[in-house]
Parts: structure tokens; sequence; C-alpha cells
């Protein structure tokens, strides 16, 4: 039977995976949610 003894390269792939999943995530949040968000803030603005 086969058996890996270094893990590190697996661990980082793995964490750059997340990283890709959760910047994608946040990308896809933010181009749903920019323009109401800029409205808000525009609001702000002319209210002051």
């Amino acid at each position: 039977m086969l058996t890996f003894k270094d893990n590190k390269g697996q661990g980082l792939v793995e964490y750059a995976l997340i990283l890709v999943l959760v910047a994608v995530v946040v990308i896809v949040i933010l181009a749903l949610l920019g323009p109401a968000i800029g409205n808000v803030f525009s609001n702000i603005v002319t209210n002051i």
C-alpha cells in the first residue's frame, strides 16, 4: 500500500482552494449588492 509521509503540499492546496472559494463568494456578493450599498452611501452623503 502506498502512503504519503509529506502532506504539507496537500494541506496548502486545500487552503488555497478554500481561499479561492471565499474570494469568489465575496466577489459575487459585492457584484449583487454593490449598487444597493452605493445608493445607501449616496443618500448618507446627500443628507449630510
